[in-house]
């Protein structure tokens, strides 16, 4: 099977699983549910690279836009314009780029890393990914929401920092095993 060949489909299956990782949703009173799609976003980039993770991702927003209720049960153009969680969305697209680009990058530079540098590696493009998302989180609700920055954190970011740990160290063995696997 050819390279890109293999990278388009694995780009719609990343779509896919980013889309399911929005059907398990636990609503917190802020306004953002705690979901499984931004770590099925960042996975995609460590994953599958810059290029086919960020299609994954851009498929995964077109889908949604298109009317299909992957935003977290929510669909339709106007939750990537006016709805609090729009920055996420967005936020997914760019971590899955940076966090791919950052691994390709290093990773792709010497192919003989120890595991134990890969690892670190990993964790933190990882952490890079998730600094992203939840940036353009705060910048959408912000934005959406008229609330300053100082209101929003409490809301934003605060609730998911346990979660997001625990996806943290998900994450990085799940990449460091199918990275190799998939080799694109």
């Amino acid at each position: 099977m050819n390279s890109k060949f293999k990278g388009l489909v694995l780009s719609a299956l990343f779509a896919a699983l980013i889309s399911a990782g929005s059907f398990l949703i636990i609503p917190l009173p802020g306004g953002i549910p705690i979901v499984l799609q931004d770590m099925m976003s960042m996975l995609s980039g460590l994953i599958l690279g810059p290029v086919y993770g960020a299609t994954a991702v851009a498929v995964f927003l077109l889908l949604g836009s298109m009317g299909l209720p992957v935003f977290s049960g929510k669909a339709g153009f106007h939750i990537l314009t006016s709805h609090p969680t729009c920055g996420f969305l967005y936020g997914y697209f760019l971590a899955a780029l940076v966090s791919g680009l950052f691994l390709h990058i290093l990773l792709n530079k010497n192919k003989e890393h120890s595991n134990l540098k890969q690892y670190i590696l990993i964790s933190i493009a990882a952490l890079i990914a998730t600094i992203i998302c939840f940036t353009m989180g705060i910048i959408g609700f912000t934005h959406i929401t008229h609330k300053t920055v100082t209101e929003s954190i409490p809301l934003v970011v605060l609730p998911f920092i346990p979660g997001n740990t625990i996806k943290l160290i998900l994450m990085v063995p799940l990449t460091k095993k199918f990275r190799k696997t998939v080799q694109l």
